[in-house]
């Protein structure tokens, strides 16, 4: 059976994480994706240590599956020629040089929506074309600027960025979503169109309630560790061995916490009865489950507290959390034959899951200019002819 994207060909002009993340996952869905590097190559390829068993950098590896790889100095005119001749042929462009950068090649999507009219050209910036074009888009800084780390951490501590690059996640996600959306419209115009994502947009969109809140209330939110803004108990207590995560969402739920806690009574404390007067009390109802928990193991509070249909759950590490989905039936982990040595590969899967045209992984990420033939056996004769 065919795959939802078999057909379309994308040119990935894109580098480092948010870009080959969106390009990878139309690749696992069917896309023909062609990686398009310059002579020193997606510098993730040399973010090292740390390493995996073949000697490729993890991160690198983390986003380039199921593409092949070529080389092509933009500055070169025969180059530029063998690229714009691909580009004609294609459904879908990404990149994401800072603003302004690829007009000067004639590669911006002004130049080559006359190329090719029916393109989806998407652009990821770090903050859009207008007055942020010059700003470089590193996650980091738009994790600082974007007000992400001014809510993560814990209160009496420093602003905190997150524990991996999310905004460039983030970002990729929507591009994807973007670039479907383009696709579709298409369908019926028969015309391409520019998608336009940016770092700064999807970190505010994606602190969804924290950002509608500021604008409702005109209030900044503080940092709260892992606490919630509205809910609680719904936050992390330390156990005898570790950390338990408890998610009370309703009433409900509460009272069967405290029993659990062999303290029933405390569902009917008058500071404790409703979510708004236990937001109200959180300390002291912190304190109070805190020490109860300290007790026992995390995972022994984690499995009585689920049976009793309490959300709680041991904090994991990544090792533990990919086995945790392997026993959930999961499949956190996709395994690919590298075609060179015929060992296999291990990859992340995808996290989309369809019931007739699931995601295949078919190649391991390539090697530098691993299928320059492609880029090689363009000319510039079609290109005269046309002109």
């Amino acid at each position: 059976m065919g795959q939802p994207l078999d057909g379309i060909k994308v040119v990935d002009l894109s580098r480092i994480l948010a870009g080959p993340l969106c390009t990878m996952t139309l690749a696992d869905f069917g896309a023909h994706v062609l990686k398009v590097e310059s002579q020193a190559g997606d510098e993730t390829r040399g973010w090292v240590p740390p390493v995996n068993a073949q000697g490729v950098s993890t991160y690198y590896w983390a986003v380039n599956r199921n593409k092949q790889a070529v080389v092509a100095d933009f500055a070169n005119a025969e180059h530029r020629a063998r690229l714009l001749e691909l580009i004609r042929e294609a459904d879908v462009l990404v990149e994401n040089f800072r603003p302004g950068v690829l007009a000067k090649f004639g590669l911006d999507y002004s130049s080559l929506i006359e190329l090719n009219p029916r393109l989806v050209y998407c652009s990821i910036s770090g903050f859009g074309e207008q007055h942020g074009a010059s700003l470089p888009g590193f996650d980091l800084l738009v994790q600082a600027v974007g007000g992400l780390m001014s809510i993560t951490g814990e209160p009496e501590g420093t602003p905190s960025k997150v524990g991996v690059a999310l905004v460039d996640v983030l970002a990729a996600q929507n591009a994807v979503a973007g670039i479907l959306l383009a696709l579709r419209e298409r369908e019926r115009s028969g015309e391409g169109q520019r998608v336009s994502i940016n770092l700064l947009s999807s970190v505010l969109a994606g602190m969804t309630n924290q950002t509608s809140s500021t604008l409702a209330t005109g209030t900044t939110p503080a940092r709260m560790g892992n606490a919630h803004p509205s809910i609680a108990p719904y936050e992390t207590f330390k156990a005898s061995d570790g950390v338990v995560a408890i998610a009370v969402g309703n009433d409900r739920q509460f009272v069967a916490l405290c029993r659990q806690l062999g303290d029933a009574a405390l569902a009917e404390d008058p500071r404790f009865i409703t979510n708004a007067d236990r937001v109200a009390h959180r300390a002291e109802l912190k304190t109070l489950i805190e020490a109860a928990i300290a007790q026992r193991s995390a995972s022994n509070w984690a499995g009585s507290l689920m049976e009793a249909g309490v959300p709680a759950g041991k904090v994991n590490s990544i090792a533990e959390a990919i086995d945790f989905a392997r026993e959930l039936g999961l499949d956190p982990v996709a395994v690919i034959e590298d075609p060179a040595t015929g060992e296999t590969t291990t990859h992340v899967a995808s996290p989309i899951g369809l019931s007739r045209t699931a995601a295949q992984y078919r190649s391991i990420p390539p090697k530098h200019g691993a299928d320059q033939e492609l880029f090689d056996q363009q000319t510039t004769a079609t290109t005269k002819e046309r002109e």
